[in-house]
């Protein structure tokens, strides 16, 4: 059994007590961050996004804990879906995600890694900080912008991140901080469906971290969410980053669930 880069419950992460929230919270995420191509074999989600490698895009996602029929058959068909558009196959285990196929994955030779944390936060007993509130913008072309620069992303994703943010069907946020001089130095991307309102994406340029930039747009977005209705914000962030982590908890956020990837280790 391979279990890499996670921790070992992981492993048994097949099971939670509020499977509502987790399929609520799953569902909202699937449309704030849309795959260009979804099927479906049974209960599991097989999404591929053949301009962006992004894992959450690229990957296939169990939604049924009992559905665990012919894996191994699953598994090849699926291998062979991502194979033909250029990507490894991953899977991506949440708290829906059957034991029996994670148990065929640990002994099939597959490895665990980037364990990442859900959390969630109750918009109306939030008190945000007293730092500059900031509106989003209406320029798709100025967000990607900020976003590729702040995350020190391929430049070449430009265009297939415009068309991700183009294909959200719900309200959207874009919030960019600016310097006149040093260009984009925060941006963060914030998705309201109904009254959830999800933190998809926020980054501070590394040599501006520490400053408050994080607490400040991070805030903007969420009052913008709150005055239209939102009730609840969600975000997911990788496990070991500590510092992420920190703030959202000073911020009021709590852990929902936790999910990881597997891919087949490598000979």
């Amino acid at each position: 059994m391979a279990i890499i880069g996670a921790d070992a419950r992981m492993h048994a992460m097949v099971s939670d007590p509020n499977l509502p929230l987790v399929r609520r919270l799953e569902a909202v995420g699937f449309r704030a961050w849309p795959a260009s191509s979804v099927v479906f074999d049974g209960s599991w989600q097989v999404r591929l996004t053949g301009g962006h490698p992004g894992k959450r895009l690229n990957c296939v996602v169990p939604l049924d804990p009992s559905d665990s029929r012919d894996i191994a058959l699953r598994i090849e068909k699926a291998g062979k879906r991502f194979e033909a558009h250029g990507r490894p196959l991953l899977v991506r285990q949440t708290p829906l995600s059957p034991r029996p196929l994670i148990d065929f994955l640990a002994s099939d030779g597959w490895e665990c890694f980037e364990e990442v944390v859900t959390m969630t936060a109750d918009l109306g007993r939030m008190t945000f900080p007293d730092t500059l509130d900031h509106l989003p913008t209406q320029d798709v072309g100025r967000y990607v912008d900020a976003d590729i620069a702040v995350h020190g992303s391929d430049p070449g994703l430009k265009a297939a991140l415009a068309e991700i943010l183009g294909n959200i069907k719900p309200a959207s946020g874009l919030f960019v901080i600016e310097d006149a001089v040093k260009g984009a130095l925060a941006a963060a991307l914030c998705v309201q469906d109904n009254d959830l309102a999800g933190i998809m994406s926020l980054a501070v340029r590394p040599d501006h971290r520490r400053q408050g930039l994080g607490i400040e747009i991070l805030s903007s977005a969420l009052r913008w969410a709150r005055m239209r209705g939102a009730r609840t914000a969600w975000l997911q962030v990788v496990a070991d980053n500590t510092e992420a982590m920190t703030l959202y908890t000073k911020m009021g956020f709590e852990e929902a669930y936790r999910y990881a990837y597997w891919r087949k280790a490598s000979a």
